[in-house]
Formats: C-alpha cells, structure tokens, sequence
C-alpha cells in the first residue's frame, strides 16, 4: 500500500473518530450552544471521513498511469491530501466562530478553506483522469 493512501486512510478514520464524538455531543439538548458546528461535523463526515477514503483508495487501487509511473504525479497526490486537510482544519474552526459570532477574518477564513477544499478536488480529478480508461 503506497505511503499516501496509509496517510488519506488514517487521516480518514480520524475524521470518523471525530465527527462520531462530535455528533454525540450534537444530540445532547445543550447542544445549542455548539449549534454552529453542525456544518463542521457535516464536512467531517463527508469530506474528512467518506472523500479521503474515497481519495486514498483511488490512489492505491485504479489502474497503472503508466509502468514507471504507476499512480501519476505522485506530488499531486500530496498536494490532493494537503489541501483537502488544510481546508478541513481551517473550516473546522473557523464555521462554529464564524456562527457564534461572525468576524471578517471567520468570513475570510471559510472562503480560503473552500478554495482549498475545491483546490484538493480539482487536483485529485486532474491526476486521477487518465487512469480510468478501457483495458
């Protein structure tokens, strides 16, 4: 198993560690403090947890870029895990502030982390393209 699917798998299954704690502490009634982190636990579970493993499996399983180059640009595969897991931070804590109480920075923050996130998208579909073709 190549070194960076290892990475996006454990980096998932922390995300999934996380937003199970976090979704417990959702479901309590005083919960409504922690209300504006409902969309970080969405982007945890669907983009820490569901994306990175989807992004790692793709890596290590789809079929040979090339026989000296079997997974494509391998450097574009760590910018992917880069990128997907900057953004996640950044919106991890930037969501909840920016709901409690908004701020340009929060606002700012949120942008930057969605850029990034797409950014991660973007580079996986462009590295992952020409690997999936008729044998």
């Amino acid at each position: 198993m190549p070194t960076l699917t290892r990475w996006f798998l454990k980096a998932a299954i922390l995300y999934l560690l996380f937003a199970l704690v976090a979704g417990i502490a959702l479901a309590f009634p005083a919960a409504g403090t922690i209300s504006g982190f409902f969309p970080a636990y969405f982007h945890m579970l669907t983009f820490g947890w569901l994306t990175q493993l989807i992004f790692g499996v793709a890596f290590w399983m789809f079929p040979k870029y090339s026989p000296s180059n079997p997974r494509g640009l391998e450097w574009l595969g760590w910018a992917t895990f880069i990128l997907l897991n900057t953004g996640l931070i950044l919106r991890i804590i930037f969501e909840p502030l920016n709901a409690t109480s908004p701020s340009l920075l929060s606002s700012w923050a949120l942008i930057v982390s969605a850029t990034l996130q797409w950014l991660s998208g973007v580079s996986f579909v462009f590295n992952t393209w020409t690997r999936v073709k008729e044998k």
